[in-house]
């Protein structure tokens, strides 16, 4: 989608993890009653930051950078699908009724595929959603894409198998990799010119170093000095652009999509929880792993940064939102220098508020609805985030080093988000045991838990995060941690679950640390489905939100009044 095009969606597209191709399309396409209930499960909730206290130049600054990261949008289109331009094109010249749902349904999921629904088309005439999106050759097969990679020089194999390149065909139809400096250099380059620009304009020096280096990262492909650079990012705005997740590589999760979250620093929460950084070495030292597979010294930075989001664009916004993120994903960056979290409070209370209270009516008896508490999830979420950066993430399989991420493949996104779910309940108990954390989370956490597991299963089981969510919730009831009462509602068994999820941590970090793809998948294969009492709740809950659709009214409002800038300007 060029520049032009991506102003005529406006507004749409300022409304704007990841799934496997549907293997049947619906026999027909859904009506625009429909369309309305599939779209309706995103409840509207209007986002809205306060930004007065920013500087004129800072505000400024944040608008610039807001313009280059609505671009993450049209590259993120074309990454999933590359017929998604044309098609959108199509949509918007639909005026009628059943035209305006496809289009509203089209924005929501970035795709004319439900991504709540097992990726079933809602729009006539499309494929079946690629795998592969649009990292790789058309034609070409997974297993051709495999063996080329392996028939590689060790250095060309990691440049195929890198974050930031695509594959394709050269003149002579032989496999290449492409920089995404080159494949995608039109709406890169307009990105680093904006972010140059806001650049220029603030006074702030770690915002200022991150939003040039990020420019440059665009042009060169060269992303390290930019990582570290937003690794040292101490501003009131906190900007993540560019790409990042490897969900929408449903082949090998090696390609990253573009994204982009944009807020402003949380001054008094990142303050209350920078507490947990110190924490981390101490965590890693006492996994209930093998001792040989901890790592003896972990980055040296872990910065926590808790924010108002005032706008996400590309994979940042599709289908379910993100509450949180732990980046970079780059196992080199992280080694070194660390990983940061990033909290989007006022998300993680708009998904409270609008669907996690409401679930609790239906999956948890009266008696245990008073342990659900939004500090227990705000800060499950956080340390969530704080265990991806945990446990084994590089290892050796026959003789060569390799990550968990290549080894494990497609199963590895699920693997580590269950991982990440179940080891951040393993951390907030040994932090509550040493008297770091109160006792009355102890009480909370796992209801709290238990009922958000049914919020998360709802995204779908061909998504990573549902998919390890069922895993969790399917060993917690074999386990006997997690119980049905008589009237279909879930508890938790206090005596049991503690023991339960240092058993599953251990599970997962030691088939991570193995690389044993097929074990992974088979995992997957059998604790990763919806059974049929927990598909009972979900039955129950239809009329509850499955997510939020932000409105990022403060953003719109923002981006408006650099647009009139110039126009008050030239009269």
């Amino acid at each position: 989608m060029t520049r032009h095009l991506l102003s005529l969606v406006g507004a749409a597209v300022l409304l704007a993890s990841p799934a496997r191709a549907a293997e049947t399309q619906p026999s027909r396409m859904p009506n625009v009653s429909e369309l309305k209930r599939a779209t309706a499960r995103f409840a509207p909730v209007d986002i809205q930051v306060d930004i007065s206290k920013l500087p004129e130049n800072e505000r400024r600054a944040l608008a610039k950078t807001l313009l280059a990261a609505k671009l993450m949008d049209s590259l993120f289109l074309r990454q999933v699908w590359a017929g998604n331009e044309t098609l959108l094109l199509d949509l918007l010249q639909d005026e009628s009724p059943l035209g305006r749902e496809r289009l509203h349904a089209f924005i929501l999921n970035k795709g004319p595929w439900s991504r709540l629904d097992h990726n079933a088309a809602f729009v006539p005439g499309v494929p079946a959603k690629p795998a592969e999106g649009n990292f790789y050759p058309a034609g070409a097969t997974k297993a051709d894409v495999e063996a080329w990679v392996k028939s590689l020089p060790e250095a060309q194999q990691r440049e195929a198998t890198g974050f930031f390149t695509t594959i394709r065909r050269d003149v002579g139809g032989k496999f290449v990799a492409v920089p995404y400096s080159v494949e995608y250099q039109g709406e890169l380059a307009e990105a680093a010119r904006l972010l140059r620009e806001a650049a220029q304009l603030t006074t702030q020096p770690t915002l200022k170093a991150f939003l040039s280096s990020r420019a440059d990262a665009f042009l060169s492909n060269d992303y390290y000095p930019s990582e570290v650079a937003w690794m040292e990012l101490d501003a009131s705005v906190e900007p993540t652009i560019g790409p990042y997740e490897v969900y929408e590589d449903e082949w090998f999760n090696y390609k990253a999509a573009f994204e982009a979250f944009i807020g402003v620093r949380d001054d008094a929460e990142t303050q209350k929880l920078a507490k947990f950084s110190g924490e981390l070495q101490g965590l890693e030292n006492a996994l209930p792993i093998d001792p040989k597979l901890r790592n003896p010294k972990l980055g040296a930075l872990a910065p926590i940064r808790v924010i108002n989001s005032l706008f996400s664009s590309g994979d940042g916004y599709r289908g379910v939102q993100t509450a949180a993120f732990n980046l970079p994903n780059d196992e080199r960056v992280a080694a070194e220098k660390g990983t940061k979290r990033v909290m989007l409070k006022n998300i993680q209370e708009a998904k409270f508020s609008r669907v996690l209270v409401p679930i609790t009516q239906v999956a948890l008896a009266a008696k245990d609805r008073k342990d659900v508490s939004f500090d227990a999830f705000f800060t499950h979420i956080l340390m969530h985030e704080l265990m991806h950066g945990l446990g084994p993430h590089t290892l050796t399989v026959d003789g060569k080093q390799t990550t968990v991420r290549q080894a494990l493949q497609a199963s590895s996104s699920a693997i580590e988000e269950a991982k990440a779910d179940v080891s951040g309940l393993w951390a907030l108990q040994q932090l509550v045991d040493k008297g770091v954390l109160g006792k009355e989370l102890e009480r909370t956490m796992y209801t709290t838990f238990l009922a958000s597991a049914f919020r998360s299963i709802r995204f779908g089981v061909n998504e990573a995060h549902g998919k390890g969510i069922a895993l969790q919730l399917n060993h917690f009831l074999d386990t006997g941690a997690v119980v049905v009462n008589p009237d279909g509602t879930f508890a938790v068994v206090p005596g049991k679950i503690r023991e339960s999820v240092t058993a599953l941590t251990k599970q997962l970090m030691e088939l991570q640390a193995s690389g044993n793809r097929a074990t992974a998948e088979a995992l997957l294969a059998k604790q990763g489905v919806v059974r049929p009492e927990v598909k009972r709740v979900l039955d129950k809950l239809a009329n509850v939100p499955v997510d939020i659709a932000p409105r990022y009214v403060t953003a719109e409002k923002l981006a408006a009044s650099l647009r009139a800038a110039p126009e008050a300007q030239a009269k």
